[in-house]
This record gives C-alpha cells, structure tokens and sequence, in this order.
C-alpha cells in the first residue's frame, strides 16, 4: 500500500485475497486529497473537494440558466424540469412550511440550498468525481452557518430581544416551578445544539454512505482470485445496491436540510411561540 495517507486510492490495484496482502479497509484517509494545487501546510491550497463544490455550483447555475433564459408559454423538456424542480420546492416545502405569504421571499434561497446540496451529494456516484462532498464536515456546516444566522437575524427582527429571549428559551409560564429549567434547555438546544445537529446530519448520512460503498468496492475487486470470486459476485451486487440507495438517500438528506431550514424560518416569523 501506498505509505502516503493523502493518497484517494484506498487500496493498491494488485492486492487480492490468498495474495499475502490483507485487506485494505477503507478510513479517513479515504477523504482526505493532495492540493492540486498550493501546500496543505500552509492552508493555502485548491483540492478535489473545492474543485467538485465549484463545478457544481457552475452545473447548477448553468442548468436553470439555460432552461429560464428564454421561457417559453409552452416549456421545451429543460424548462419543464427545471420548473418542475424548482415547484415542488416552493410548493412542497416551503409554502407548506411557512406559508404562500411569508414564504415567497424565501423560495430563491431554500432551492438554491436543495439543488446546490443535492448536486455535492451526488458527485459520490459520478464516475471520475466518486467523491459526495458534503462528507466533509467543513461544506455542511458553513450552509448550516448560513442558515442559523438568518434565523436569529429574522427572530430579532421580527420580536425584538425580549421577544427573541422567548423565542429561543421556550418561555411559558404555565410551565411553573420547571420553567427556568426548560428555559436553559430549550435556549442550549436552540443556540448550540440546533445547528449541530442540522450540519451533522448531512454530514454523517454522506460520510457512512460513502464508505459503505467504498467497503463493497474495495471488497469486489480484493476477492477476485481463487474460490473468493464467488464473494466478489455478491460484493459487486451489494455495490449496485447500496448504489441505488445512496441515490435515494442523497436526494432526502438535501429535501431534509431544506425542509429543516424552513422549519426554522418559520419558527422565527411565527407570532406565538
């Protein structure tokens, strides 16, 4: 095996089961990449995730400008997609959440959110790419960031302090004698452990995701030698699988960040708490 740990490969090409070699498991080491450019050690550098999170952002933005730059009455097939998409996030989501009213404003942000994370989610089943950015702890949670300062931005808008003090530490005096003890639970779970979890939750469904499929990869070309090709048939439909599942799971860890995030809005606009 390679002795440098910055290395994408997770195993050496010829390495097979009864050849001497164990078993090369997939690690951190799986996620991590050499610059393409500048030097790692002076944090001053471009690698592959920064390269996948830009073309994707082009992908995105190249998409619905080209299906939007000349709408037609009568929509051409990428029209029709893109306004597809793009309805089912306002409709689906964010008017469900918060509301026709309120909510319009909001739509340009929640779907650019739900495209730009579905897109870095699917660069782990892109051949070449192989790689779901968002399991990189770094990207989930400047978006979780982005969208935890636009909520405590809009509650003291809309409330004031007092009313954002209430908002974040569930005040309710019906509570009674237990109401200071739920004031500070509800405001450390709201300030701290509210965008945490909102980060985390991406982070860890892409991270596990990715790294079964690298196990079932690595697995199906390790046990082609001898008996262990029969293993390695099974290996390879367990690929195909959990393929077509991450698949699905990329597509909802976006439709849930979203769907969290409009929750949050709407906790903050609402008038009673």
């Amino acid at each position: 095996m390679s002795a440098d740990p910055t290395q994408v490969l997770a195993f050496e090409t010829d390495c097979h089961i009864f050849d001497g070699c164990g078993f090369p498991a997939p690690g951190l080491h799986s996620f991590l990449f050499e610059p393409i450019w500048g030097d790692a050690n002076s944090n001053v550098y471009f690698n592959k995730t920064m390269l996948l999170a830009l073309l994707g952002s082009v992908i995105i933005i190249g998409f619905f400008w080209a299906a939007f730059r000349k709408p037609q009455v009568v929509p051409g097939k990428l029209q029709m997609v893109a306004e597809a998409g793009y309805d089912f996030i306002r409709r689906g989501v964010v008017y469900e959440t918060i509301g026709k009213r309120e909510g319009e404003k909001y739509v340009p942000l929640v779907v650019s959110l739900f495209f730009f994370i579905w897109m870095m989610n699917l660069w782990s089943v892109i051949p070449v790419a192989q790689f779901p950015v968002t399991s990189i702890i770094a990207y989930p949670a400047v978006l979780a960031l982005v969208v935890y300062v636009l909520w405590v931005s809009l509650t003291f808008k809309r409330h004031g302090f007092v009313g954002f003090f209430k908002n974040v530490t569930g005040y309710d005096k019906s509570l009674g004698a237990v109401l200071p003890l739920a004031m500070v639970i509800e405001f450390f779970s709201n300030l701290l452990v509210r965008p945490f979890t909102h980060a985390v939750r991406l982070f860890a469904n892409m991270f596990a995701g990715h790294t079964l499929l690298l196990l079932f990869t690595i697995a199906s070309w390790y046990l082609l030698n001898g008996v262990g090709i029969a293993y390695a048939g099974v290996s390879f439909i367990m690929t195909v699988v959990m393929t077509a599942f991450e698949l699905f799971i990329q597509a909802l860890q976006a439709y849930v960040f979203v769907l969290l995030t409009c929750t949050y809005i709407q906790g903050a606009l609402a008038e009673h708490h």
